[in-house]
């Protein structure tokens, strides 16, 4: 494929490949169009795409560059870290206990920076390099801060990553360390964004999430690839994902389409399933309320990275939740711990909230029968738990004894037993 364009998803007016994000007629989303060129003989473009690099840059000839098609594409990932080609886990505990059939976790907290937004900030930082910017930039609610400021370090470019003030110190000391300009502003993710949006009128920065939007929200269609590409080129029957702004959830889904259209995989479009924090829940709320449009709310939740109350890829999140006979559910910040210790305790991948909320919502969603045992569910674990440990503060003992047997005799009566 070649990109071809920008088109508005609202109103289908074209633009330049530009470093534009929003129409100007309509003020719709803009996004990248493709030349898809027919595959021709599947199990050589297979063979090709497993002879590539092992990160993200082996599905180079799908991903927004100006290069042509071929190995000159893949050249791409000396621009930056290498994220991509993380685990795709079969939890067998986790399904029995849930009383489900097949369930798999894609742990992306492998990645450099430990969440999925090495795999975004990787095509951003490609592309802004076509484009000619020397400095990356961010309104983030954590992950993108810290990959943002590890990739531009990588790649010798200054940044600028603009955070709300209360953000968990630890995502903040994961970002400062890497010498980049961290912002704290006061206020919620949202009036970071709007920040950060005027500020990209002002200065000729490539803020990632904001003017080079359609580019980098492309770098999502990775996990989808390799999704397929980890289950033997089929789609999995459903698939449960956070939804924060919305463009993961949709990216995740035309990532399998474009496969699916291209015939490189076998399968349907999986049903998609996604996830908030009842703190902030603006795309649930649409979904349980059978609206099209999301009502902008308030963060209040310990899943911070999830925390945009007015998500800018919400409608189209309820558009493919409804369309593939998904859901879009809310769990407290109580399940949200429970479903952290619940994947750590049988998959041993420790998540940060944002993971507790999928896993949570999973959880529901088994309780509820939706699922049946015949299907497989593949999980999207977005990010590390080390990133928001006060998570999980106080919600496990720890049994104090002296340097004897008799006191760990005393203390643990039933380890002495069993």
């Amino acid at each position: 494929m070649a990109i071809d364009a920008l088109h508005c998803k609202e109103c289908r007016a074209e633009y330049d490949l530009g470093a534009h994000y929003v129409c100007e007629r309509c003020f719709g989303p803009l996004e990248v169009t493709y030349r898809h060129a027919p595959v021709g003989d599947v199990a050589a473009v297979r063979r090709r795409i497993q002879g590539g690099p092992q990160n993200i840059w082996r599905y180079a000839d799908f991903l927004p560059l100006e290069v042509q098609p071929g190995p000159s594409r893949r050249a791409a990932s000396r621009a930056g870290l290498p994220a991509g080609c993380t685990p795709l886990v079969r939890a067998d505990r986790l399904a029995e206990r849930l009383g489900l059939g097949q369930v798999w976790v894609k742990n992306d907290a492998a990645n450099p920076t430990h969440s999925f937004k090495d795999r975004v900030v990787s095509v951003a930082l490609a592309r802004a390099r076509e484009l000619g910017f020397d400095t990356l930039a961010c309104a983030s609610t954590g992950n993108l801060a810290n990959s943002v400021a590890a990739h531009a370090a990588a790649a010798g470019l200054r940044s600028y990553v603009f955070i709300p003030a209360d953000l968990e110190e630890q995502k903040v000391l994961a970002t400062g360390v890497y010498g980049t300009n961290v912002v704290a502003v006061n206020g919620t993710y949202d009036d970071v964004n709007r920040l950060c949006t005027e500020l990209s009128a002002e200065h000729p920065w490539a803020f990632v999430n904001v003017n080079l939007r359609p580019y980098y929200a492309e770098g999502s269609k990775t996990l989808a690839y390799e999704t397929a590409e980890q289950l033997g080129w089929e789609t999995p029957d459903r698939v449960v994902a956070p939804i924060a702004s919305g463009s993961l959830f949709t990216k995740l889904a035309r990532g399998f389409e474009e496969w699916l259209e291209l015939g490189l995989i076998e399968g349907d479009v999986p049903k998609f399933h996604g996830a908030q924090a009842s703190g902030c829940a603006p795309v649930a709320n649409a979904y349980a309320s059978g609206h099209e449009v999301c009502r902008p709310v308030k963060p209040d939740t310990i899943a911070k990275s999830l925390a945009i109350g007015n998500p800018a890829d919400g409608p189209y999140a309820l558009e493919l939740a409804r369309r593939t006979g998904g859901s879009i559910d809310a769990v407290t910040d109580d399940e949200v711990r429970a479903g952290i210790r619940l994947l750590a305790e049988t998959t041993g991948i420790f998540t940060e909230t944002a993971g507790g909320v999928t896993t949570a919502t999973l959880a529901k969603l088994a309780g509820r029968g939706d699922i049946g045992r015949d299907e497989r569910v593949v999980v999207y674990i977005t990010g590390e738990g080390l990133k928001t440990l006060d998570a999980v503060r106080g919600t496990f003992a720890v049994h104090q004894v002296d340097a004897s047997v008799d006191s760990f005799a005393a203390t643990l009566p039933s380890a002495v037993t069993a």
